[in-house]
């Protein structure tokens, strides 16, 4: 690309303005051109508070990244493609398979690149541990995901609503690096749902699962964890133990560090989808929502104490 790609950033939050502006700026094959959001303003750009005024008056705006909570983004996402932009979306990329799926339909009827981001994939770890695994025998997997909602989600109201995915919104970016690890189908065999009793999404989710050809997988989820996170995916294999922690920016092989570094997987997720963008190619992979969607089909629902902000 010669000259940066003009995007726009709808849905000025947290993740935002913590990931997405910073390693946008980083970056100099796009330029931060506009924001759209109802509440929040990012300065020296065109900033709007309607999504189809956005689309109306900037059609030099190339590409749209999609920060807002799933239940908005179809639409938002849908009404781009028609207008011919290039679509990022933020994870999860849909509420359901259907709105996923309907997304990457219409990408491809319209010629236009869909990136469905797993940013937990761009951690430092995961590539080299599925070149480690690439030789050996996964005899078992052990997913283990804790933290404190109240730290990373505070206020956040949507999160508990139908559509919103409680625990598995952190959960998810564990699935999508087991995803990427494991070139097999997964099957989730059963599940545990713990709802609090004044919430509509699960604070907490036990999920048993298997590959096709049957290696055990085990996902322990909460979002009731204080002090230290807990981020750890464990790998028994024929030839010794592989552990992302911390995310994936941690890897250790039979207990010795390997990998390590900063945070980079938002400057990731940007890196791919200028690559995308440049091949004309779409990256829309959601095999980390079937497994959400799978988790709550076989759930066993179970009722907990209230939570309060």
């Amino acid at each position: 690309m010669s000259k940066p790609v003009k995007l726009a950033l709808v849905g000025i939050g947290k993740i935002a303005r913590d990931q997405h502006i910073p390693s946008i700026a980083g970056d100099d094959r796009f330029e931060l051109a506009a924001a759209v959001s109802r509440n929040g303003r990012v300065d020296d750009v065109e900033n709007y508070g309607d999504f189809d005024v956005f689309l109306r008056d900037c059609p030099d705006v190339q590409a749209v990244s999609l920060c807002t909570p799933p239940e908005v983004r179809f639409d938002m996402a849908r009404k781009a493609i028609a207008a011919g932009r290039d679509v990022l979306l933020e994870k999860p990329p849909a509420t359901t398979l259907g709105e996923a799926k309907a997304l990457a339909d219409a990408a491809a009827r319209a010629g236009v690149v869909l990136f469905a981001t797993w940013h937990s994939r761009f951690a430092l770890g995961v590539v080299p541990a599925r070149a480690w695994l690439a030789k050996r025998e996964i005899r078992s997997i052990v997913i283990t995901w804790k933290e404190d909602v109240r730290r990373w989600h505070p206020g956040q109201a949507w999160i508990w609503e139908a559509g919103g995915f409680g625990v598995f919104d952190p959960g998810i970016n564990a699935l999508s690096i087991l995803t990427a690890l494991v070139d097999e189908e997964i099957i989730v065999d059963r599940s545990r749902l713990a709802f609090p009793a004044n919430r509509k999404q699960p604070i907490a989710a036990s999920l048993v699962m298997r590959t096709a050809s049957r290696v055990p997988i085990t996902c322990e989820l909460d979002w009731r964890q204080e002090g230290p996170q807990t981020w750890d995916i464990e790998i028994e294999t024929d030839l010794g133990k592989l552990t992302l922690s911390k995310g994936g920016s941690e890897l250790y092989i039979s207990g010795q560090l390997e990998e390590s570094g900063p945070d980079r997987e938002y400057a990731g997720i940007y890196d791919r989808f200028a690559k995308l963008i440049q091949s004309r190619q779409s990256d829309a992979d959601f095999r980390p929502l079937q497994l959400v969607a799978d988790a709550f089909l076989c759930g066993e629902r179970q009722e907990v104490e209230p939570f309060h902000d």
